[in-house]
């Protein structure tokens, strides 16, 4: 289990490890239309281009999250989290252009700041009408009761839901992250 960690993918055009949705929201609506308008062959801002839409069911999505994980324990030190995936994703790497790719170590971060959910919460809400959210506790007793190996573990995962999706709840964390591959544009950052 040492061997876990989180990952996050942030397209070129971006500044990783931030969320739209910590912004005020006319800053949030001002930079999803820029960043729809400067990326719009790009898979990653789909949802900005609809952000009238994307907004609402996002700040919907993660008040469940928050409620739900302070119901299993958890301390949320904000109120978006920033997104991960457990141990990577090819399918979100490429979803994000081959853009940063940041590393934390799991073993690190405490429950009480980590929650993860099987899949995108956000369609899983959208679809199900629910979220299924598992404690770090929850996870690493499914990881260790496996009959396979990590990796034959994450195989399913992924013909099954792509990643496991991974909310960190506290940026404390990110001083601890490393990049892989860090290509941001600089026509975004202006």
């Amino acid at each position: 289990m040492d061997d876990l960690y989180i990952v996050n993918y942030c397209h070129p055009n971006c500044i990783p490890l931030k969320n739209i949705m910590r912004l005020p929201k006319e800053e949030a609506f001002a930079l999803a239309r820029k960043m729809a308008s400067i990326n719009k062959e790009t898979t990653a801002f789909y949802r900005f281009a609809d952000f009238e839409n994307y907004y609402p069911s996002r700040l919907e999505t993660d008040k469940l999250l928050y409620d739900t994980f302070v119901s299993l324990g958890g301390r949320p030190q904000t109120e978006h989290p920033l997104s991960f995936v457990l141990q990577g994703s090819d399918y979100l790497d490429k979803w994000f252009d081959k853009g940063c790719v940041t590393k934390i170590p799991l073993k690190i971060i405490p429950s009480e700041f980590v929650s993860f959910t099987y899949g995108d919460s956000m369609s899983s809400l959208k679809r199900n009408g629910k979220i299924q959210m598992v404690t770090k506790e929850m996870l690493i007793e499914t990881l260790r009761s496996y009959e396979g190996s990590l990796d034959d573990y994450m195989n399913e995962i992924t013909e099954r839901y792509f990643y496991i999706e991974v909310q960190l709840w506290n940026d404390d964390y990110c001083r601890y992250s490393v990049c892989e591959r860090l290509t941001i544009k600089s026509q975004a950052l202006k």
